[in-house]
């Protein structure tokens, strides 16, 4: 297929292809985002496309800190891509305009400053996982020894990180008289607005204190609760999209019907009517953070780890077992969902449902392996917060330990068959070192990964109501594997 997706193809697209309603010309950017993955262009772009047609100021400089691969795919297209929404009940195609243009940050550092410097950028947004804040996950500061950071503060106008860029962005807005622009995170930390203020306030105290002041006092850092399940294209993905389009599309994007995104209002320099897009605006997103922490992405961990090692390639294979169903309602009820405290009107039974059917939608092919993936900065946030809450109750964390031994296992790096298991994972080397250690004694597996401080801090490791629970259940998984522990009815 010779014709690329962009600008001038739109009016030659099938008629029930939806597109822009708006004319792309005369959108100009207000947003800068860093870490253009699958997920900001299936979730935030998508919302922001909904509305430029009201108010064209808002459209998206994005940039990839690593990779090339998006920028060489869309830039041919104008930055156009297809969203398409699968269920079972079937598809439906979007063409995104959002996008104005990709940057590749190591390739074109100063164009990548230069816009967010640039008077009319009023909101910096960022997807770039629990990794790319380069902090400790068990106490949501900055890591001053990650070579990263190290690296950007011997030379902090040249950054390579998510908050050296943003930082060094901010110090020349100030000399340059500019107001700040609106920090936005939409990664799944813990209160991810005061994680990132944490962050960007310590990296500038440590450039120069009063830079440091300055972004303590002046830069807004509203937190988000974001939530669509988006898997990897695939080829066949390519192919298919392309040929419903008559064009070829570099890149499209797979995602559910389902999507939240609730945000704290506080945009000092002002913010898209993302609302008419279906986001909410609250005071308070901690509540709904938790409940989407816990609820999804702690059942969606839990998932991926004990499906990855039964054998099954998808989550809604997985949960094809009623075995792992089961397993998972028993989670979300009995121990997630008690830890929740949720405003009034808030309607769990719904959301857990909700939950339920999105895991077991086979149109979506979300592979155990990618959700698994960084699981050193994810278990903090998706599974020890809410065993912490546990056990200050003096209650069971059964299927919660389980999930912990569960990620122990997988990350081995050695599967229940003797194979090797591709562990992308910031701290896989170090893991790794610590299992092969131990040969494959489970509970000194256990006992060792309790020592990294940065997952587990110093308080679990001592524990015995959480670290007994967790032996005894990764050495039920080295025993009798992972569906055989998951269909034992009480863990």
């Amino acid at each position: 297929m010779g014709n690329r997706l962009n600008l001038a193809a739109l009016a030659s697209l099938p008629e029930e292809i939806a597109r822009p309603s708006y004319d792309r010309r005369n959108i100009s950017p207000g947003i800068v985002h860093l870490g253009v993955g699958a997920f900001h262009r299936a979730h935030q772009a998508a919302y922001t496309d909904a509305v430029l047609a009201d108010d064209p100021r808002w459209g998206i400089v994005t940039a990839s800190l690593r990779s090339p691969d998006t920028r060489d795919a869309l830039n041919p297209q104008d930055g156009l891509y297809t969203l398409s929404v699968r269920s079972e009940a079937g598809e439906t195609l979007r063409v995104i305009g959002s996008i104005l243009r990709v940057i590749v940050a190591p390739e074109a550092l100063d164009d990548l400053i230069a816009a967010m410097s640039d008077p009319t950028t009023r909101i910096v947004s960022l997807t770039v996982t629990e990794k790319g804040y380069c902090h400790d996950p068990a106490t949501g500061t900055l890591n001053e020894a990650h070579p990263d950071i190290v690296r950007d503060l011997s030379n902090p106008q040249s950054p390579r990180t998510a908050p050296g860029l943003i930082v060094e962005a901010l110090r020349r807005r100030r000399e340059a008289g500019i107001a700040p622009f609106t920090v936005m995170s939409c990664d799944n930390l813990p209160s991810n607005g005061h994680t990132v203020k944490r962050v960007l306030v310590r990296y500038a105290e440590l450039v120069d204190s009063e830079l440091g002041a300055f972004v303590k006092e002046h830069v807004a850092c509203p937190s988000t609760m974001v939530d669509r399940i988006v898997p990897a294209t695939t080829d066949d993905d390519r192919h298919r999209i392309s040929r419903l389009l008559g064009v070829e599309d570099a890149w499209p994007v797979i995602t559910e019907p389902f999507t939240q995104w609730v945000i704290e209002d506080s945009f000092p320099q002002g913010r898209p009517a993302w609302e008419k897009a279906g986001a909410q605006f609250v005071a308070d997103v901690v509540p709904f953070e938790h409940m989407k922490l816990r609820l999804l992405n702690g059942s969606h961990s839990t998932l991926a780890y004990l499906g990855y090692l039964a054998g099954y390639e998808t989550v809604a294979e997985t949960m094809a077992n009623p075995a792992f169903e089961s397993l998972v309602r028993g989670l979300m009820e009995e121990e997630v969902s008690p830890t929740l405290h949720m405003p009034p009107g808030t309607d769990l039974d719904a959301y857990r449902r909700a939950l339920i059917q999105r895991f077991k939608n086979p149109a979506l092919r979300h592979r155990t392996w990618q959700i698994a993936m960084d699981g050193s900065q994810k278990l903090p946030q998706r599974l020890l917060g809410t065993i912490r809450d546990r056990l200050a109750a003096k209650q069971s964390i059964g299927r919660l330990a389980l999930g912990v031994a569960a990620w122990m296992r997988y990350v081995t790096g050695v599967d229940e068959t003797g194979a090797p298991i591709d562990v992308r994972d910031p701290m896989a080397a170090r893991l790794r070192a610590l299992a092969d250690g131990a040969g494959a004694d489970p509970e000194r597996i256990a006992q060792l990964f309790f020592g990294v401080t940065e997952i587990f801090g110093n308080d679990l490791p001592a524990a015995e109501e959480f670290t007994q629970p967790v032996m005894k259940a990764l050495a039920r998984l080295y025993r009798e594997g992972s569906k055989a522990t998951v269909s034992v009815s009480v863990i």
